[in-house]
């Protein structure tokens, strides 16, 4: 489990491929000090596993499946990453929760300066965009964002303030840019079966009301929740 909060910009120093398999080699010199091999951590918002360690970088190995759902598949050397390691026991819980599983790939399609602040519009598709909350929480490239404009129904609005600026890769980011969307596990899990009681949004962005029969443990175990995960890459 993660937060959503950048820990360390990371460098993509290489990557090999070998049946199927893609090793990633990333130089991070305050992270790969305090992460072990086992370790999960989130790189540009995918959960990945440690496999190897040395001086200032570590490697995780990404299986084909997270390839084609992601934006790595994009990526080359140099590649500025964010890069965050999962949530001890005793962490603060800043940003929002975040799991790692990146739920499909947005696109870039406008950004503008208002005063020091940057807003960027990403384009969604609808299953996605179904689980957008107006002020909700999302994760762009493992980075907790809070949505602030709609449409709700294709894309989103995020506001970039110069604190996130400075401590993310976003400070140059253009239009037609891919990005990795996590929609909020919270609003997934209200607006997934009978379990709505998050209204959902309508095309104007106006609330709809849905029927709901409210909160239950029963509901969210059935839903996966509390199950132990195998490690793993994602």
């Amino acid at each position: 489990m993660f937060t959503g909060l950048v820990r360390e910009v990371g460098t993509l120093r290489g990557m090999t491929t070998r049946s199927g398999v893609v090793r990633l080699e990333i130089g991070a010199p305050k992270l790969a000090a305090r992460l072990a091999v086992g370790d999960s951590v989130a790189v540009d918002g995918i959960c990945l596993t440690v496999t190897g360690l040395k001086q200032g970088v570590f490697t995780v190995d990404a299986a084909t499946e997270t390839r084609r759902l992601t934006t790595l598949k994009d990526w080359r050397g140099g590649r500025r990453l964010h890069l965050e390691p999962a949530l001890r026991v005793g962490d603060p819980l800043d940003g929002h929760l975040v799991q790692g599983h990146v739920d499909g790939v947005g696109e870039v399609v406008g950004v503008r300066r208002t005063g020091g602040d940057l807003l960027v519009t990403i384009a969604l598709a609808a299953d996605l965009a179904r689980f957008l909350t107006p002020k909700g929480s999302v994760a762009v490239d493992g980075v907790s964002l809070t949505v602030d404009e709609g449409p709700f129904t294709s894309r989103f609005t995020v506001n970039l303030i110069p604190y996130t600026l400075k401590d993310t890769c976003f400070a140059g980011i253009r239009s037609g840019r891919r990005v990795n969307l996590e929609m909020d596990v919270l609003v997934k899990a209200a607006r997934s079966g009978s379990l709505a009681n998050l209204p959902a949004v309508g095309d104007a962005g106006a609330p709809v009301h849905e029927p709901s029969t409210g909160w239950t443990l029963e509901r969210l175990l059935s839903r996966g929740f509390g199950r132990t995960r195998n490690r793993g890459s994602r």
